[in-house]
């Protein structure tokens, strides 16, 4: 059985899934000899790492839906619901922080971010940072800005040099917009926190639902469960799991332009690390699925997202 698992380029992503599809580099192309083998036993299943922006993951799934396991933004997994379960691992969650809105000297807080015609960098409409944004300014605000997409990691880059007047940083962005000169105007996490007193729910991973089918009833719960243990044995064996993640992060740098204070360093990749995989990847657990649930539905009155309806995770 061949599975093929899709996951941002991005260092969290990567820490999690090499016990279980071997280490690749950041083209998705394995490593040789034992680096490239799974280091758990996965019981028959083969599973393929592919490495790609969340945004082309997020439309991916949502066009021809071929990938087997696939991270998804929060927001995206409404579009492809009845194609895609969420498993109850792998998420990612800030407690307290998130996505951030960063600028330079011209935009100095969120009703700075409100005027018309404001140029905003996004990393992806489907995204759930932008639909924490939209949620925040409200629908009309951000239907009335110039909003550009781009990859995340050419978010900050696009702001510094003015060819955006604000942009939304995820990823290790939130921790490198400063050594580009911009500044913090508003942490979407901190935002959904404060009003809501929940973790703010921002990429998934996802299945799709038709394995058992394709495969032999329990599949789902196989796969599911392996995914579990790959991210127990990473966080298990942090500082093999930190060194793999260095090239992506390095990787992600060079994409940006980074100079020498903006490269990643082993310290900064383990802080980035720390925030997003923890409790909540291991097991959202009944306070995630509420955050999630909240969420959407929050996202689906304002007109920001299709009805999530029952929130399916396996």
């Amino acid at each position: 059985m061949l599975l093929t698992l899709a996951h941002s380029p991005d260092p969290d992503d990567a820490f999690m899934w090499w016990p279980i599809t071997g280490k690749v580099r950041p083209d998705g192309t394995p490593l040789e000899g034992a680096d490239g083998r799974p280091r758990l036993d996965t019981g028959g299943i083969d599973f393929k790492a592919i490495p790609a922006d969340i945004e082309v993951l997020n439309r991916r799934a949502a066009g021809d839906g071929d990938l087997d396991i696939t991270a998804l933004s929060f927001r995206a997994w409404c579009d492809v619901k009845d194609r895609y379960a969420i498993t109850h691992c792998g998420s990612s969650f800030g407690e307290g922080f998130g996505p951030k809105v960063v600028a330079g000297a011209s935009v100095r807080d969120t009703a700075d971010l409100r005027r018309a015609g404001l140029r905003i960098a996004i990393p992806g409409r489907r995204t759930t940072a932008f639909l924490l944004l939209s949620m925040l300014l409200g629908p009309e605000t951000t239907r009335a800005a110039v909003i550009v997409e781009m990859p995340f990691e050419q978010v900050i880059g696009a702001v510094a040099r003015g060819e955006a007047d604000a942009g939304v940083v995820i990823h290790e962005g939130q921790l490198l917009f400063a050594d580009a000169g911009l500044r913090l105007v508003t942490d979407l996490g901190e935002w959904w926190g404060t009003s809501t007193g929940l973790p703010v729910p921002l990429g998934c991973n996802a299945l799709r639902l038709d394995l058992d089918a394709r495969f032999g009833s329990g599949t789902i719960a196989r796969v599911s469960g392996l995914l579990r243990a790959s991210i127990e044995h990473a966080l298990a064996h942090r500082e093999e799991s930190l060194a793999y993640t260095m090239p992506f992060a390095l990787a992600n740098a060079a994409k940006k332009g980074a100079t020498e204070s903006g490269r990643p360093t082993l310290e900064r990749v383990d802080r980035y690390i720390a925030m997003y995989v923890n409790r909540w990847t291991v097991d959202m657990g009944s306070q995630g699925r509420e955050a999630v649930r909240r969420l959407l539905a929050a996202g689906h009155a304002a007109g920001l997202c299709p009805d999530p309806g029952e929130l399916r995770v396996v």
